[in-house]
């Protein structure tokens, strides 16, 4: 069994300011989106244009950081946050929902095709194949930050934490678990791996080809809500929240059961449609 390294949250301190590695995470994953998208930007098929990019990646930047914040806020932590207002600010110690995010980069795409005179899905096939990196990047933030552990185990696949500063954030049961020899399973880079490398291989294969619309956004949602469903059954639900129904189902596959159902109408839809598009052009030859 691994042992979990010993990892200062904080990268740097310069004076009063210190930068986490949490934050550092998030601007790597806008870094890596950016360099990605550059390439995009110059296919013929692409909606934006490598001048539209730096626009594109701040709307998104923005939805992102807003919706994750808010989103955690609303489905995993209001009424502590409604005893300690100011604690919305604290973005550096955690607290970001992916599904949040989501939301808030949709809206994002929303509004900048409307500025640029493109349509929704245009944005969000393009967009999709640039996000699981970011992915990855905020999972290895949650696993330097020692937060959103697995179930205890004795097995091989788990850490053994041994940090008293690590220990002392986990909950009650998982304190205990640790403190008797248990390991915990690192839940974080199972996410990382698979919602953030194996979902960005899948996607940056597929879109390779000029798709139908709505078939990479489609994808997206299918490969992410699959891979999180997955994790979720050893990842420990939030202690606030606890188990929703039937002794196993988290608030985080609740949340991903429409984006399955979503991908996998989008995807449906953009075939379909694809379909009766050649069909009507070649009646019309």
């Amino acid at each position: 069994m691994l042992t979990y390294p010993t990892i200062d949250p904080v990268l740097v301190q310069i004076g009063p300011f210190p930068i986490h590695w949490y934050g550092l995470m998030y601007l790597i994953g806008l870094l890596i989106a950016w360099w990605l998208g550059l390439g995009r930007a110059k296919r013929p098929d692409s909606p934006v244009t490598p001048e539209q990019l730096s626009d594109l990646v701040f709307y998104a930047a923005l939805g992102v950081v807003v919706g994750g914040r808010l989103g955690y806020i609303l489905f995993y932590g209001f009424p502590s946050y409604l005893q300690n207002p100011l604690s919305i600010l604290e973005v550096w110690r955690g607290g970001m929902s992916f599904h949040g995010g989501l939301i808030g980069v949709l809206i994002a795409m929303a509004i900048f095709a409307r500025k640029h005179n493109r349509t929704f899905f245009q944005m969000t096939d393009f967009i999709a194949p640039l996000v699981p990196p970011g992915l990855a990047a905020g999972r290895l933030g949650n696993f330097i930050n020692g937060e959103l552990w697995g179930h205890p185990t004795q097995s091989m696949w788990g850490m053994q934490i041994t940090q008293e500063n690590v220990i002392a954030r986990l909950p009650q049961n998982l304190q205990e678990a640790v403190l008797n020899g248990m390991g915990l399973y690192p839940s974080q880079l199972y996410q990382a791996a698979l919602e953030g490398v194996t979902l960005f291989i899948i996607l940056w294969l597929y879109s390779r080809k000029p798709r139908p619309t709505m078939a990479v956004s489609g994808l997206f949602l299918i490969g992410y809500g699959v891979f999180r469903f997955l994790v979720e059954f050893v990842r420990m639900p939030d202690a606030h929240l606890g188990y929703l129904a039937f002794g196993w189902l988290t608030m985080g596959q609740l949340l991903t059961i429409p984006m399955i159902l979503l991908g996998i109408l989008f995807m449906y839809w953009a075939y379909h449609k694809h379909k009766l598009t050649q069909g009507s052009t070649a009646d019309g030859n």
